[in-house]
């Protein structure tokens, strides 16, 4: 028992610090991949904290934790390749619907080669030549594959973030019609997640369906919505429609402006609204996995909002994700920050090996 409380006394301060911390830089910022980062940081430090409460047996419970990680780590290729497989036969054939196979093949791969790395420190193997470009490409798999469990991670935690359900303006973002004119049920998962929305509030907001009409569509996606909408009971003067936008981006360009307009207030460098009324309170709506980067254009327009996800079907979840990650770490600066990792954790220390020997 004494064991218990010292390690209790010992880690609590650590505990108390690394979610406080978190939660600060998350209230601050909730756009900063960093956040990423802290959110991993606290759940490493809860994982200790909670082993130390094994007191004298804790070194066990420490490699049942590992264990467990180990497990989780090897398992994950085989749910992504299973998750691939059902894309395939329930989605169309993209390669974004791909990427979730893909990556679990190389994942996989990447842990294969983990495996037989070791194996070459057996004197029966002969593979010792083979154990430098192994190991390099195990610790690059293993290395981005953190970038993306972190993103997964902080992309799960901002659904689950508390927020009000007071808003002034509800911007709805679109995505491609069925058929041309058509609400699939990703379209329609938003849609009805801004209708609840609307009701809860008591004093009752403006809705923006947003999104311009595509190649292959007869109708905008915002006349799409806005039919959607008059049709399960919302009226007509509680809805803006934005039909010129083609990209995340343009939505919320052009609904900023459609804001600015409605309310007559204009939007300042500090992301508040300012004039005779109180500042504005506007929600964005899309599917959950796509909040984060809705949050992270609305920051580079000063666009002070909060982000509610609707929801998707479990199969179509992870290859989404997946391609969510893709489209914020190839631009700046999320791309520097994530090579320049690379650099230092695996390819300045393998050149180190390479001419130390």
């Amino acid at each position: 028992m004494r064991n218990v409380l010292d390690n209790v006394r010992t880690l609590l301060p650590f505990l108390i610090f690394s979610w406080a911390f978190f939660a600060v830089t998350v209230l601050w910022r909730p756009q900063r991949f960093s956040n990423c980062i802290f959110l991993g940081v606290a759940l490493l430090v809860s994982v200790i904290f909670l082993t130390g409460l094994a007191g004298d047996y804790q070194g066990r419970a420490l490699v049942a934790v590992f264990l467990l990680c180990v497990v989780a780590i090897f398992a994950v290729p085989v749910m992504l390749i299973m998750n691939g497989v059902t894309m395939l036969r329930r989605e169309s054939r993209s390669v974004g619907n791909l990427l979730s196979l893909i990556l679990g093949i190389v994942i996989g791969i990447g842990e294969i080669l983990f495996v037989v790395s070791l194996l070459t420190e057996l004197p029966a193997i002969d593979l010792q030549q083979l154990a430098m470009p192994m190991t390099v490409i195990w610790v690059t798999v293993f290395y981005f594959s953190c970038w993306i469990l972190t993103f997964v991670l902080y992309v799960l935690f901002i659904q689950w973030m508390p927020h009000r359900m007071q808003f002034d303006y509800v911007i709805i973002h679109g995505s491609g019609l069925i058929g041309g004119d058509g609400i699939g049920r990703l379209l329609g998962n938003r849609i009805d997640k801004a209708i609840e929305i609307y009701h809860k509030c008591k004093v009752k907001p403006m809705l923006i369906p947003s999104g311009g009409k595509g190649g292959d569509e007869t109708v905008s996606e915002a006349e799409a919505m806005k039919k959607y909408l008059l049709e399960h009971g919302i009226p007509e003067q509680a809805i803006l429609t934005e039909d010129g936008s083609a990209t995340t981006m343009e939505n919320l360009q052009n609904s900023m402006k459609l804001i600015v307009e409605h309310s007559g207030k204009q939007i300042t460098k500090g992301c508040r609204y300012v004039g005779k009324q109180p500042g504005s309170r506007t929600a964005l709506i899309s599917s959950n996995y796509h909040i984060y980067r809705c949050l992270l254009y609305a920051a580079k327009l000063k666009f002070h909002c909060v982000g509610i996800g609707a929801k998707v079907a479990w199969y179509y979840w992870p290859s989404a994700t997946l391609r969510e990650f893709v489209a914020v770490f190839t631009k700046m600066p999320h791309v520097f920050w994530m090579f320049g990792g690379y650099l230092l954790v695996v390819v300045l220390p393998t050149l180190a090996v390479v001419f130390g020997s």
